[in-house]
């Protein structure tokens, strides 16, 4: 059960009611999380699209952007995140078995997938520097430097959200992740 009130978003008004429209028209509903980031701070809600839209074109594959939230909401254990990008996985072409060894930190048969998620775990389980043959393994895996930028921005979007539904205890409005 959710711990901090959210408005129903029919109801919302000015910037709330702003962002909560474009959410709808993009993705048909308002997702829980959303409603809760937003009836608290548009603002923040409108900053965490804007990232979400930069990753969107960004020259990570579709996967590896889910890859990287299921790794990162499995450490941090929020299952409202887990729900919704094992969703956004299968859309994006992930497999069951493969979602599920991505959360067990797992090898999963591809390579390339293997060391993002090892490179990930690394960042949200480590502190201080990370060291240099932990990135010389992502990149002689096939990441650019570039994408290992990205890959650091899609962990702090999946980080602010964890954060806040794990506050929260965010009520699931995705089928539960098996």
């Amino acid at each position: 059960m959710s711990r901090l009130s959210t408005i129903n978003p029919q109801e919302a008004t000015g910037a709330t009611a702003e962002v909560f429209a474009k959410i709808k028209k993009a993705a048909g509903k308002v997702p829980n999380a959303y409603a809760t980031i937003g009836t608290h701070s548009p603002a923040a809600l409108g900053a965490l699209l804007g990232v979400e839209a930069v990753l969107a074109s960004s020259s990570l594959a579709k996967s590896d952007i889910e890859v990287i939230k299921l790794a990162v909401s499995e450490v941090a254990g929020c299952d409202y995140c887990l729900a919704a990008h094992t969703l956004m996985g299968k859309f994006a072409g992930l497999s069951q078995d493969t979602m599920k060894q991505v959360r067990a930190g797992a090898e999963t048969g591809d390579a390339k997938r293997d060391a993002l998620v090892r490179f990930v775990r690394t960042l949200v389980t480590t502190h201080g520097t990370v060291p240099a043959d932990e990135l010389d393994a992502v990149r002689a895996a096939g990441y650019s430097e570039q994408q290992v930028v990205e890959v650091i921005l899609a962990i702090t979007s999946i980080t602010f959200t964890n954060l806040v539904n794990r506050v929260n205890d965010t009520t699931l409005d995705f089928p539960a992740a098996p």
